[in-house]
């Protein structure tokens, strides 16, 4: 049994963007805050996870084509990427390769599908898998050997790292993670321009889901639902509400690496990686690099 660190690659490069001053390649004033921020966040959560069987970083390649057929607002309204991360993202992508950290996307499938589904793949042969990510949605994969490890929140960030189990997630939110597809297609998802109920916040929407086992059973007890002004817009919304559900429900059923494919994932191209490096004026990451992987033991 070997134990998996899956990284949610935009939601920590983000984090890495933002948590980074605003650095610059000294020759030509290209952006560098986040690749700095990225390779040491790297290097420090395999030091601080020790994962046996790998860390793998999931990037999404384009969006899912099935929920934008289904709802053509989905995420249409977050906001663009800052322009100075755009322009490291494909820097991002390259030194994730070089240092064997897969680097795995697919054309019209969101990145988060394909974790999520690797991870139950993984947890169902045995292993156990923590996903990397702040993102509330893989709550719904929490169980039976997946855990999600949280980074610490941007407002109290000495909090540090939150390791999030089913029982966890029963107690963030109020439903076990076989009821979060549900829950959040009551409350909605704002990030992903998802419109919940209106006046339907968390507490109520557990409460309801405690009470009925899932959205379909809240939707055949609506007559009973209290507060009562919430019957007739749970009968009025019920489809709109089904739609939601399969726009946060993950799609467990696409196809997964192997453990060879991702064991073939994860080589290291050291000369790759200290060439980047270079190109990228990143001095001190370089000579780290050169440390680390030249005597991977002490690693």
């Amino acid at each position: 049994m070997a134990n998996w660190l899956l990284i949610d690659g935009f939601n920590l490069a983000f984090r890495a963007f933002y948590g980074m001053p605003e650095l610059t390649r000294s020759s030509d004033g290209f952006p560098t805050g986040a690749l700095h921020g990225w390779v040491k966040a790297l290097w420090r959560l395999i030091d601080e996870q020790r994962p046996a069987g790998g860390a793998l970083v999931f990037f999404d390649l384009g969006g899912s084509q099935e929920r934008l057929a289904l709802h053509p607002e989905y995420k249409a309204q977050r906001r663009e990427t800052p322009e100075a991360l755009t322009q490291q993202l494909p820097f991002i992508r390259e030194l994730t390769r070089a240092m064997g950290l897969g680097g795995i996307e697919r054309e019209g499938v969101e990145s988060d599908d394909l974790l999520a589904a690797q991870a139950v793949a993984l947890a169902g042969g045995g292993d156990t898998v923590r996903i990397v990510s702040a993102d509330k949605d893989f709550a719904q994969v929490v169980g039976g050997g997946v855990t999600l490890l949280l980074p610490p929140p941007t407002a109290n960030p000495r909090i540090g790292w939150r390791h999030l189990d089913a029982v966890g997630v029963t107690e963030k939110f109020g439903v076990g993670p076989g009821q979060i597809a549900d829950f959040l297609a009551l409350v909605g998802d704002t990030s992903d321009n998802i419109p919940g109920l209106a006046g339907v916040g968390p507490k109520t929407a557990a409460k309801w889901l405690q009470a009925h086992g899932s959205l379909e059973g809240v939707l055949a007890n609506a007559a009973e639902i209290k507060p009562e002004r919430f019957r007739q817009e749970l009968a009025s919304a019920a489809e709109r509400l089904r739609l939601n559900r399969q726009l946060t429900r993950f799609d467990l059923s696409l196809p997964t690496l192997t453990r060879e494919e991702l064991a073939q994932s994860q080589h290291i191209n050291l000369g790759e990686l200290l060439r980047l490096l270079g190109e990228l004026e990143m001095k001190s990451a370089q000579a780290e690099a050169q440390r680390r992987y030249a005597q991977p033991e002490l690693f």
